[in-house]
């Protein structure tokens, strides 16, 4: 379904087609993204899923699709599926609710990640929906979560985003063709345009997701004329509360700046850096240092060789040297923010020159000089020149 506006009704219709088109099972798992993913507009179809299942007479769990994020809180759940009681929600725990389903060869990992990658990536999802219904992104385990995270950092963010194939879609694909396909499984995918849902789009197979993907890059790629010298991302502190998060704002734009360019954080509700107590930890000790430097470090020590997950988003939250981040926040201190490699602003000097309430996302001129703002770096992604 492709509107200019998915309405309620529309969301209604999809979800009632869905059931009556299916068999549906005694016992249903739905599993929706948590709060970091709120405006994709899951909680709306999650609810209209769980009164219709309910309706029915159907015993309905929502688990929470987690990966290594921090648990939703019942406050969390009630503003992102306000219908759903917090006696019906579980908490994916990526270290403890998981059972393996195979592996993905080391041969097949070595072809797809170009030589980098030479280990196999065991299939872990969560136990309680085996039978039922499965997904691995989210509901992954340890090896899952870490394996992929690291192909992707290694075989090079800038060749990732933005696109249908990609090594990492490629161990997934491997995972779903080969372990999964006696799964009782429905993917429901949103597209959404600066928070309208645009596209729905159900189904099992692949063609469903490489539907969302093409609606997607129509509507969330935004192409710029030229690099950018200084960009301001602004972070909703409801939703960003750690750099784990929060470094969608490098990621995300690492395309569309120039070399010697600045990224400035407006990070409010930052309060640490990893979402996981343990990952915390180790980027505290490792820091946002580059990719070569992490890589060797993940080949020689055994704490980080032992979290891949971490190694990787240490690499994403890297500019490589190419430019400079700078996270303004107001909950942790200059040395904890500069300990990571990261440059420091207080927030309350950062928002006095760049106030995110007044300026406008994209360009804009402050002080008389041009800078670029980012309301949410979660819905979009920027790039100097079309991706190939």
């Amino acid at each position: 379904m492709v509107k200019d506006i998915i309405t309620a009704d529309d969301i209604k219709s999809a979800v009632q087609d869905f059931i009556k088109n299916n068999e549906i099972p005694e016992i249903v798992y739905i599993a929706g993204p948590d709060i970091t993913r709120h405006h994709s507009h899951a909680g709306e179809i999650v609810c209209e899923m769980y009164k219709e299942l309910k309706n029915l007479g159907k015993t309905v769990k929502l688990i929470i699709a987690l990966g290594t994020h921090a648990p939703m809180t019942e406050e969390e759940v009630e503003f992102m599926y306000p219908d759903v009681p917090y006696s019906d929600v579980i908490n994916h725990n990526f270290r403890k609710d998981v059972v393996k389903l195979g592996s993905v060869p080391k041969e097949f990992v070595e072809t797809v990640s170009g030589g980098l990658c030479s280990f196999p990536v065991d299939v872990y999802t969560n136990k309680l929906i085996v039978e039922e219904g499965v997904m691995l992104v989210g509901l992954g385990g340890v090896d899952m979560i870490n394996s992929s995270h690291f192909v992707g950092a290694v075989c090079d963010m800038e060749k990732i985003m933005g696109r249908d194939h990609s090594s990492v879609r490629e161990i997934f694909d491997y995972a779903e063709r080969n372990f999964l396909k006696k799964v009782n499984l429905t993917y429901f995918l949103t597209v959404v345009e600066n928070g309208i849902l645009r596209g729905l789009f159900v189904g099992r197979e692949r063609k469903v997701f490489e539907e969302a993907v093409k609606l997607s890059q129509e509507l969330n790629l935004i192409y710029l004329d030229k690099p950018l010298k200084k960009v301001v991302v602004n972070l909703d502190e409801s939703e960003f509360k750690s750099t784990w998060l929060g470094n969608k704002a490098v990621y995300r734009t690492r395309l569309a700046i120039e070399t010697g360019g600045e990224l400035i954080i407006l990070g409010k509700g930052v309060e640490r850096f990893g979402e996981d107590d343990d990952i915390d930890v180790l980027i505290r000790r490792y820091g946002y240092s580059g990719r070569d430097e992490i890589l060797e470090k993940a080949n020689t020590m055994a704490d980080l060789k032992e979290n891949l997950s971490a190694a990787a988003h240490l690499i994403h939250g890297s500019s490589n040297g190419r430019f400079k981040i700078t996270y303004a926040v107001e909950k942790m201190t200059k040395e904890e923010i500069e300990g990571v490699k990261f440059g420091y602003m207080k927030y309350s000097d950062a928002v006095a020159k760049y106030n995110p309430e007044t300026l406008k996302d994209g360009y804009n001129t402050v002080d008389g000089e041009e800078i670029y703002f980012i309301k949410n770096p979660a819905v979009g992604l920027w790039s100097y020149g079309k991706l190939d």
